[in-house]
């Protein structure tokens, strides 16, 4: 975002203009000088970590500023690496943070920066105190309402995601409610509550103008690309993903090949999915030109995440043609890709996760115990889906069993005790309990 990178740049110069009397208000200036230094030739993470670094010092040196502390805290969950599986960024952030949070329990920016330092599968469960803390700390904020259900997701505790952003996106301005609205959407999924996710669907698909201006016009296109298609794929409509186009608006799709990516992904699949091959394949060149156009855009993380859209794409497409070996190889390759890193904060899960299709796959080709296995370590990522619930039942039938099929049955049947629509699985698991 040069413009944002501009306007930073100017507001340092005016700090430094204004002569700041002490050495403490200089630190701080100077460490924030060290993130939009040369932002034309360094690259972001290069300078994201200079800035990581001058904080440390400031926060070192005012041992007594926790503002100063909070905010080396914030820098360290910025540059954390999506594929360190140790969380060692992220568990230091916290353990600075929750000293913090001890001695000021109301402070919002604390909470904040807490429930981003837990936003990963191992360690959600730490942040569940500040995340139902947060929003009654900053009531007034639509980001504070928003911001616990970075946990509950997590976690798994639809219900509780679903109020915080319902109530979000009533006081929110445009970008931030598509943003709670795709939070929504993604736990009423997974509730089985699919005429209110189609509700939720049907109000995006009504906006009259998209707002192309704010730092937040990412969480827009992102939101108006992945709900389509959410919609889609959790409920199993194939057919459905495969006729997505892109929603139509002013958007500027180019300014965020990442976003479109979503559709042409979810798209590609429904191709592949309903015996469709060369259609999938079709929309994988369009994958391709979109990785292209990140990797030029230097949006690292993003051009990674569409590689592993266009493999499973690839994968689905060869299991269609017969090539089942081929397929099964290339799925693993994807869900152990998919695995190394993790979701961006934009958004509340990728369309469905990797090693959640590597089981369906192997499910279709007649190797359950492989499958099951395949969704248990789904679930161990992202935890009480539907979708995998469901997969792992089929799986310990098929393999014969009983029991485990029996468990994960029961927890579908309770994961939607409160569906407003009946899917077919769902009558599926009440037969195979008896109910």
């Amino acid at each position: 975002m040069p413009k944002a990178l501009e306007e930073g740049a100017a507001a340092i110069q005016r700090a430094k203009a204004a002569n700041p009397r002490t050495p403490r208000e200089r630190a701080y200036i100077e460490a924030l000088e060290t993130f939009y230094r040369d932002s034309d030739k360094v690259d972001h993470r290069m300078r994201a970590l200079a800035y990581e670094k001058a904080m440390e010092q400031v926060a070192q040196k005012y041992s007594d500023d926790r503002e100063a502390a909070v905010f080396y805290a914030l820098s360290l969950n910025m540059t954390a690496l999506p594929t360190d599986k140790t969380y060692a960024n992220q568990l230091k952030a916290a353990a600075i943070l929750e000293k913090v949070f001890a001695e000021q329990p109301q402070h919002p920016g604390v909470a904040h920066y807490l429930i981003h330092s837990y936003d990963y599968p191992p360690i959600a469960n730490k942040g569940l105190d500040a995340a139902r803390r947060y929003a009654a700390i900053a009531p007034a904020s639509p980001h504070a309402r928003h911001m616990p259900s970075h946990v509950f997701t997590r976690v798994g505790a639809w219900q509780e995601s679903i109020d915080s952003n319902r109530t979000s996106a009533q006081v929110a301005d445009q970008p931030q409610k598509l943003h709670a609205q795709d939070y929504m959407v993604y736990g009423y999924l997974q509730l089985g509550q699919d005429a209110a996710a189609r509700k939720v669907l049907d109000e995006v698909r009504a906006i009259p103008t998209i707002t192309m201006e704010g730092p937040l016009v990412f969480a827009s296109g992102y939101a108006m690309a992945a709900i389509p298609a959410r919609y889609a794929i959790e409920r199993g409509q194939w057919s459905e993903a495969a006729a997505l186009t892109l929603p139509a608006s002013e958007f500027q799709w180019s300014k965020f090949p990442e976003a479109e990516a979503l559709v042409i992904y979810a798209r590609a699949l429904g191709a592949a999915r309903t015996g469709k091959p060369a259609v999938a394949r079709q929309d994988v060149e369009r994958l391709d030109g979109l990785y292209t156009a990140l990797t030029g855009m230097k949006k690292g993380y993003w051009a990674g995440e569409v590689d592993v859209q266009r493999q499973i794409v690839k994968a689905w497409a060869a299991r269609a043609e017969g090539k089942t070996d081929e397929a099964i190889r290339l799925m693993s390759a994807a869900a152990d890709a998919d695995d190394a890193t993790e979701k961006h904060i934009v958004s509340p899960g990728r369309l469905v996760p990797a090693r959640e299709l590597l089981g369906e796959m192997l499910l279709e080709a007649n190797r359950p115990a492989e499958a099951l296995a395949a969704f248990e370590g789904s679930q161990k990522r992202e935890p009480n889906r539907f979708r995998g619930y469901l997969g792992a039942a089929r799986a310990a039938k098929a393999a014969g069993d009983t029991a485990r099929a029996r468990t994960n049955y029961q927890e579908l049947v309770s994961l939607t005790a409160k569906a407003d629509t009946e899917r077919p699985e769902i009558k599926e698991a009440k037969a195979f309990l008896g109910r």
